[in-house]
């Protein structure tokens, strides 16, 4: 394995003493930088970006080059593997994701199967490959997945939604149905990551976007039921990659997710770092979790909030396994480039005292 400038992430995550608490932040590589934008323009468009790998490495790199945090996170989207599949991904302006091809019935459900990783997906494994040469073991580079849940979800709505109306009406009316389209796409998310550890990743981060949705029962049967399956089949064939697991608004199932096998867990901003850490023990690192609005405040108000969230996990005594700091959910594009300037000099000030 490379060795790399700076571990402190990797360290971390295998809660190893650190001297202080990392940081990365989701959708580091974003539209609130100008930069990202100019590539954007050059690329034409977001589903060209992803595609060519010199140019997702491009854009994979900037935050780094800027800001100096602790780890890349590969740029690509969610919905490649649908994509894949032939469902047809197209990007709105001003709607978001749209599939030309949702699922409409069983028998589109039956007509699925896992993609080829390197025909249909290959472009992915390439930019991760021009990354880690780019990188050149400076941070390590992290990979990531939908989870088969969120997945599942933008394939039956054919985009985002605010009710899920179609996968929740599908989910009760015919669950074995919900649980074939969940089995073919966990499938698929399990080879798409291992594809992704062999072409050079890191670790790995599973982004369950719309499991709170869902209630306790529903979210152990139809979303955290599968993301251990790919826990465990990543960590039989990659014991050493970490795996993180962030289910934005599941602070209430903390317990049940550390019991994946996980190494880590996202943390969205609802969630009070103290108790989580007094719920999980020593069992996962947290990740999280400052409210990605504070980026659009004053720099001051950034740095007392970046403190806040320090604070709130306190002492790193050997009581519990570990924090990275990172925002609640994705940075957003209205965020200012100077406060994740601040944020990542705060979090790199204040956070060594914690380690002592």
């Amino acid at each position: 394995m490379q060795n790399l400038d700076n571990d402190l992430y990797l360290r971390a995550l295998r809660g190893e003493k650190v001297e202080r608490t990392p940081i990365w932040v989701m959708r580091q590589a974003g539209r609130y930088l100008p930069e990202y934008r100019a590539t954007r323009k050059q690329a034409g468009d977001f589903l060209t970006l992803c595609k060519t790998p010199e140019l997702a490495c491009e854009v994979t790199l900037q935050p780094i080059d800027r800001f100096g945090l602790d780890a890349a996170i590969l740029f690509s989207d969610i919905l490649t593997i649908p994509d894949a599949m032939g469902l047809e991904l197209e990007l709105e302006e001003g709607i978001g994701p749209v599939f030309n091809k949702p699922i409409r019935s069983k028998a589109m459900i039956d007509a699925l199967a896992v993609p080829d990783m390197g025909s249909g997906l290959g472009y992915v494994m390439d930019a991760v490959g021009t990354i880690r040469k780019a990188l050149n073991g400076r941070v390590p580079l992290i990979g990531f997945t939908g989870s088969p849940w969120t997945l599942a979800s933008y394939m039956v709505e054919g985009s985002g939604s605010k009710e899920f109306r179609r996968i929740k009406g599908l989910m009760f009316e015919d669950p074995a149905a919900t649980h074939q389209l969940l089995g073919v796409v966990t499938e698929s998310v399990i080879e798409y990551l291992h594809a992704q550890v062999e072409a050079g990743v890191q670790s790995l981060m599973v982004f369950d976007t719309w499991g709170g949705m869902l209630s306790t029962s529903n979210y152990q049967a139809f979303s955290l039921a599968y993301m251990q399956q790919i826990v465990a089949s990543l960590k039989s064939k990659h014991p050493e990659v970490p795996i993180v697991l962030f289910t934005k608004g599941g602070g209430q199932w903390l317990e049940s997710m550390a019991e994946t096998g996980c190494d880590g867990l996202g943390l969205d901003w609802t969630v009070d770092l103290a108790e989580a850490r007094r719920r999980v023990g020593s069992k996962v690192v947290l990740q999280g979790n400052l409210d990605p609005v504070v980026m659009n405040t004053s720099g001051a108000q950034v740095a007392t909030e970046a403190e806040s969230v320090l604070a709130s996990y306190g002492q790193h005594d050997g009581s519990s396994k570990g924090h990275i700091f990172n925002l609640g959910h994705g940075i957003q594009p209205f965020a200012k480039p100077d406060n994740m300037r601040t944020l990542v000099e705060t979090v790199k000030a204040k956070s060594a005292a914690y380690h002592l």
